[in-house]
């Protein structure tokens, strides 16, 4: 059985797809871009916006399923240039306690929807 969790306080999907599928007590989140869902425009002054953009979209999604960022056990970060690790890294880490963080894989590729420098979805479990 699955719940499908949707808040407005992240952006709405662009697709066949819901912003989060919560099965038992485990989350699945679809990836996050820096959508502003209360103007509905993309965040791209520079990484670190959209870096905080893409983890606040998260971080509302995980609220919906009365979870927060402690809950995660897995990300995975999809950028488009590996150059801005460091930078995605630094924010990304900010909303982890190190000594808690989840599992994670971060991925260079060539391409992502609407152009975005980054992507993340996430896996928590209550």
């Amino acid at each position: 059985m699955k719940t499908v969790i949707i808040t407005k306080k992240a952006p709405a999907p662009i697709g066949p797809y819901n912003q989060a599928i919560l099965t038992g007590n485990t989350l699945y989140t679809s990836g996050q871009i820096a959508t502003n869902p209360e103007t509905n425009t993309l965040v791209l002054d520079h990484i670190e916006a959209e870096t905080k953009q893409v983890m606040q979209n998260l971080k509302a999604v995980l609220e919906a399923a009365s979870m927060t960022f402690d809950h995660v056990i897995k990300s995975s970060i999809f950028i488009s240039n590996m150059d801005d690790f460091a930078l995605i890294n630094d924010i990304y880490g900010s909303y982890f306690d190190d000594a808690n963080a989840p599992a994670r894989e971060t991925v260079q590729v060539a391409r992502l929807p609407k152009n975005v420098n980054v992507e993340i979805s996430m896996i928590a479990v209550k």
